[in-house]
């Protein structure tokens, strides 16, 4: 792993001269350039539960735009030529931000002057995330939404309750009041509902066929409830491990319940087709605002959890082998 001197670096800067209170609404001119020189529009967009919405666009002028608006400080916005498309993530913590958004990759081309947040976001993503320790980058940039927002989206999910809870109290008093620390705390509250031992909590949604589908009506096997969807490439890559499991372990007590986060019936049908999914599955077409995904507190998938016949909780995210063994401890070979 890197060092952290570019880190403690940014945070200086961040703690000198461009200091937004938590939720602050100020005026910002975003101006910037793109090799789209035709008559179409950039969008600017607001971060909400790991989606994006619209809030503003300019029209690209020989290959220049212009946005000026009132938007919330410091604050994790994004840029896009197509709002199909996944934008340019930027953070804006100052009045005036410079953007070159390439229209070829976002990622890896564009470019942005200005906002310090945004300069320890791209030092953030040069560094492997498998092994950065997220207490140690919190640590060195207490005072950056960037570490609120990284401990929110990217690291969550992989950490118990307790371990989100003691990174959540490094952050700065100011952070403490922020969206992604309220969120956090409502994630721990919930993820301590559904830890192993505890009854799973039951929920209904429908079937493709419209139908409605009450979890708890499928108790007396070993059910793994698993959250996936048709446009989650490891969810794809899971399906055949979960299916050769079900297939092996479907006649001494096992059985799976499908909850897709999709937003498209026609892509989930298809998907459920295509990958020989031939359990019951459900879905409220509701994206990451799934009602199941937040009742379970899954932030990240493929993501699963095994019951017991009565419907206790008796493991979480059993992938590749991991779940043949388990089965196979419960139900033999």
């Amino acid at each position: 792993m890197k060092s952290f001197f570019k880190w403690s670096l940014l945070t200086l800067l961040l703690q000198g001269g461009f200091s937004f209170a938590q939720g602050k609404i100020s005026p910002v001119h975003i101006s910037g350039k793109t090799a789209d020189a035709g008559s179409g529009y950039v969008y600017l967009q607001r971060f909400e539960n790991k989606m994006f919405f619209t809030i503003d666009s300019a029209k690209i002028q020989d290959g220049n735009f212009n946005i000026s608006t009132k938007i919330e400080l410091p604050e994790l916005y994004g840029l896009t030529l197509n709002k199909a498309q996944s934008p340019y993530f930027l953070f804006v913590d100052s009045e005036n931000i410079r953007v070159n958004l390439d229209p070829e990759s976002y990622y890896s081309k564009s470019t942005a002057e200005g906002s310090p947040a945004q300069d320890l976001f791209t030092a953030y993503n040069r560094q492997d995330d498998e092994t950065m320790k997220i207490d140690s980058f919190i640590t060195a940039n207490p005072k950056s939404i960037v570490s609120a927002y990284v401990l929110y989206r990217n690291f969550a999910y992989r950490l118990s309750p307790d371990e989100i809870a003691r990174n959540l109290s490094l952050l700065d008093p100011a952070l403490q009041r922020s969206r992604y620390a309220d969120a956090l705390r409502e994630l721990i509250t919930v993820l301590r509902t559904v830890e192993p031992g505890k009854k799973a909590p039951d929920f209904t949604l429908n079937d493709p066929e419209g139908r409605p589908v009450k979890l708890s009506d499928h108790r007396g096997k070993y059910l793994l409830l698993d959250f996936w969807a048709s446009w989650c490439g490891p969810c794809r890559r899971e399906n055949p491990n979960v299916v050769k499991a079900w297939q092996k372990y479907k006649d001494k007590g096992f059985d799976v319940f499908g909850v897709s986060l999709d937003r498209k019936k026609e892509n989930w049908v298809k998907a459920i087709k295509d990958d020989h999914l031939t359990w019951t599955h459900v879905s409220d077409l509701q994206f990451w605002n799934s009602a199941a995904a937040k009742l379970y507190g899954v932030r990240a998938i493929p993501s699963n959890l095994l019951l017991s016949p009565d419907g206790t909780i008796v493991a979480k995210n059993l992938r590749e082998e991991e779940l043949h063994k388990k089965l196979e401890e419960l139900l033999g070979k």
